[in-house]
């Protein structure tokens, strides 16, 4: 893993640790106040954004953003002086999540969910996890590989979503898809191999992801060439601020260490992170 500058990122990361110090263990208030009281940390993820958060082959939850939610309990359980912190694992859906959230139902979110000011208004965010952007995937034999072979076409979206949004927009561009909405990424790329939509659209690597890993049957797949928009991906917990203080001190802790480096092979190899991503590791590795 290496910068565009030919430095290992995690030589960079480790530099940054160095003006590092041990913090004090935290005085539990508001929502970690709860948590240490219950010893009970409840983690939402989603079984079908592989490979950020997904239902693995054993049952249980899988992921880059779920193995990185492994890390802030852990971190967690130290900064409470918890002798015990156990993990109940929720799975959520692009409809639910943000609600599942807000009513307490999930005390942090380890999936896929874009950072937006609208989203804010309703839950708090950590610092940045992911830097992604979104496209689409149709047959190879639909000849589609550009934004401007969507006009007409019938496009598979999860409503609610960021992608929405941005696909929605692209009228002002005098593309007009016709929308056909999907319950899961799984339904959508299912339904692209059915004939029954022409395309799917969500974040580039979930596509991916999910392309590679149902069933081989039906006709071949390509991601288009083409994005819509950048996103990028926050871990998503209930609004309160010492709660979003020590998941953030977490993902610092996870960067400076250069374990980030690990948790992203384990996930994505053989790619490589791009140069914004790993500015975004070495932006999030704070010190204390």
């Amino acid at each position: 893993m290496k910068t565009s500058h030919g430095l290992p990122a995690l030589v960079l990361l480790a530099l940054v640790g160095g003006c590092a110090t041990s913090s004090a263990p935290a005085t539990a208030t508001g929502a970690p106040s709860q948590i240490a009281s219950a010893q009970v940390l409840k983690l939402g993820y989603r079984e079908d954004a592989r490979p950020f958060s997904f239902k693995g082959a054993d049952g249980s939850a899988s992921g880059y953003s779920v193995e990185l939610c492994r890390r802030v309990a852990a971190s967690l359980k130290t900064q409470l002086q918890l002798t015990q912190l156990n993990i109940q694992w929720v799975p959520v859906t692009a409809a639910n999540r943000i609600q599942a959230v807000k009513d307490g139902r999930v005390d942090i979110e380890c999936g896929s969910t874009s950072r937006t000011l609208a989203r804010e208004q309703q839950v708090d965010f950590s610092n940045a996890i992911w830097v992604e952007s979104s496209s689409f995937i149709a047959t190879v034999s639909s000849g589609m590989t550009k934004v401007a072979d969507l006009n007409r076409k019938r496009v598979g979206v999860i409503p609610g979503t960021t992608t929405e949004q941005v696909l929605q927009r692209l009228s002002a561009r005098g593309i007009e898809p016709v929308y056909v909405t999907m319950a899961t990424h799984t339904e959508g790329i299912a339904a692209v191999r059915a004939g029954s939509i022409d395309a799917y659209a969500t974040d580039r690597l979930i596509l991916a992801g999910e392309a590679t890993s149902g069933a081989s049957s039906g006709p071949p797949l390509r991601l288009a060439a083409d994005d819509f928009s950048l996103e990028t991906y926050g871990l998503m917990m209930r609004r309160d601020a010492d709660l979003r203080l020590m998941v953030n001190r977490a993902l610092a802790q996870t960067y400076r260490s250069g374990d980030i480096v690990q948790i992203f092979r384990d996930a994505f190899s053989p790619a490589l992170p791009s140069p914004l991503l790993e500015a975004t590791y070495v932006l999030g590795a704070l010190p204390e």
